[in-house]
């Protein structure tokens, strides 16, 4: 396949978009930081963050890998003053990348109105350099893409999952590194999965992923179904997660990544969302956005979302290319969906039709391409507390 352009960063990887982040790193934070972003909403400046007071170090890493993701050419880091989040590691990590970046502290700069005005003010001494950067050649095989569905329905395992899984083959073919998610939504499908690992010992570490899942969800009192999931026509977990698991293709597994994992070479990935240890912090994704961000923190450069019922969403930092299983729903919602899979069911198109239209859009999108979620100008965000252990050797790939 043809290459397209990025922007190139110091750890060799190379970026789709160069966007400035301003990351609040407490809740109370948030609204000097949102004010910021708005003096520069007809630019690429995206607003993330974390609302905790109190440490977490899957949120730092988490913090740590969007605001050096290969999308993000520079950061504003804002902090009230008393939290525990570790601000100064952070712009530390964000400094050694080359990018620029300052941290502003409320509490020191005199409060709201000059916390604002300092980081307007640097935003607008180094957006300018943002874009006009040139691009430089980029491949296929350069290329990190995720894969997430929500807002599921009957016909989301028929049409726009197993259309995303034929995209996700003919982007492995070409290099790419594909990761799918989520362990919680892929109960009943661990022994498929295991039967496509690339190596026995990441066979087991695949059923153990979705065996942590349940018992967590048991732990919890219900799992990752939703009641739109039932009225949109699904009965069962299982029927859910054999949908969900569409969404990977056919392609051999890899390896398995936790939040903040960079696959390391090409191939396909199943990415565990479900925290380690006991379970601590509530539901481990309370919507999809969360999952979206977790696929950014491994790298993903683009996003594809399977839809049925009509979610509207996008993302900060990466585009998200909408995937549209039902065609009443397209009909209805046409304004958001980059893609029409519905046309499967009408028997206007056929299955492997629909994925060289995902797998080209995903090349248009690299190279510049707006996709609907960005026009629309979303960018939603969010970042929670969980815990996680470090992936073990039986994760990664095989050597050659």
């Amino acid at each position: 396949m043809s290459g397209f352009g990025g922007y190139p960063r110091s750890d060799g990887r190379k970026g789709i978009r160069n966007v400035f982040v301003v990351a609040y790193l407490v809740e109370c934070a948030h609204h000097v930081a949102r004010q910021i972003t708005l003096e520069f909403r007809n630019h690429d400046v995206h607003l993330i963050g974390f609302p905790g007071c109190y440490p977490n170090e899957y949120a730092q890493r988490m913090m740590e890998a969007l605001c050096t993701h290969p999308n993000v050419g520079g950061a504003l880091l804002v902090s009230l003053g008393c939290e525990s989040f570790n601000n100064r590691l952070l712009r530390e990590q964000i400094e050694a990348t080359g990018r620029p970046v300052k941290a502003i502290t409320i509490q020191q700069v005199g409060g709201t109105r000059s916390a604002i005005a300092e980081g307007m003010s640097f935003i607008a001494e180094h957006l300018p350099a943002l874009e006009r950067a040139e691009r430089v050649p980029m491949g296929v095989d350069e290329l990190v893409i995720g894969t997430i569905c929500g807002g599921s329905d009957g016909t989301s395992g028929i049409t726009g999952n197993p259309a995303a899984g034929r995209a996700f083959d003919m982007l492995i073919g070409d290099g790419a590194a594909c990761i799918f998610e989520e362990s919680g939504e892929l109960i009943g499908c661990e022994h498929i999965m295991a039967a496509r690992a690339a190596t026995p010992a990441l066979a087991a570490v695949l059923e153990e992923s979705v065996a942590k899942a349940a018992r967590y969800y048991a732990t919890l009192g219900y799992g990752s179904f939703a009641a739109g999931n039932a009225t949109g026509g699904l009965t069962t977990i299982e029927e859910k997660s054999m949908g969900a698991y569409a969404k990977s293709g056919a392609s051999p597994i890899v390896g398995l990544l936790k939040p903040g994992d960079v696959p390391p070479t090409g191939g396909l990935y199943l990415l565990d969302v479900v925290p380690d240890g006991e379970v601590r912090f509530g539901f481990p994704n309370i919507n999809d956005n969360a999952e979206i961000a977790e696929l950014m923190a491994c790298g993903a450069h683009i996003n594809l979302f399977v839809t049925g019922r009509g979610s509207v969403v996008g993302s900060v930092i990466s585009p998200v290319i909408k995937i549209c299983a039902n065609p009443e729903t397209y009909r209805r919602m046409a304004d958001d969906m980059d893609v029409d899979a519905g046309r499967i069911l009408e028997g206007t198109a056929e299955l492997d039709d629909v994925g060289v239209e995902i797998r080209d859009l995903v090349l248009t999108v690299a190279g510049g391409a707006l996709t609907r979620s960005e026009d629309l100008g979303h960018q939603e965000f969010i970042l929670t507390y969980k815990s996680f252990e470090p992936i073990g050797p039986a994760c990664l790939p095989a050597a050659e």
